[in-house]
């Protein structure tokens, strides 16, 4: 299911070190006067010294932009996995198995110490920076 993978997705900040994170974005209002941020953000450290950053962009119908400095970290390679579909609606069934399914990911980039990264709308991603 959509569920198992997400949890799969976050997997790499199991037993890593929480690094702390600052996020400034647009919020949606999810109704009963709640608000709730467009993009959500965990960052770790791992014991081999890679960096795991998972964002989330809840907004259906739009892109979301994420800028992190990584000046301090001198990263040198990006590589992450993306979940997503079509739809807010799609699911996976016996007879269509592969409807929602992590894939490679090629929305992120490192630019003069800077991790930019493109999330497409409802989805899930998971970077691993390494030096």
């Amino acid at each position: 299911t959509p569920t198992y993978h997400v949890f799969e997705m976050y997997k790499p900040h199991q037993d890593a070190t929480l690094l702390p994170l600052d996020l400034l974005c647009d919020r949606l209002d999810a109704g009963d006067n709640r608000q709730v941020p467009v993009i959500s953000a965990t960052a770790s450290k791992d014991a081999q010294g890679k960096l795991h950053i998972s964002l989330a962009n809840v907004d259906l119908e739009q892109k979301g932009e994420v800028s992190i400095d990584l000046r301090a970290f001198d990263a040198k390679k990006v590589s992450g996995r993306i979940l997503t579909a079509s739809s807010i609606q799609a699911c996976n069934t016996f007879d269509q198995p592969d409807q929602v399914k992590p894939e490679s990911f090629q929305g992120a980039q490192l630019k003069q110490g800077k991790l930019q990264v493109t999330l497409p709308p409802m989805s899930i991603v998971t970077l691993e920076v390494a030096r």
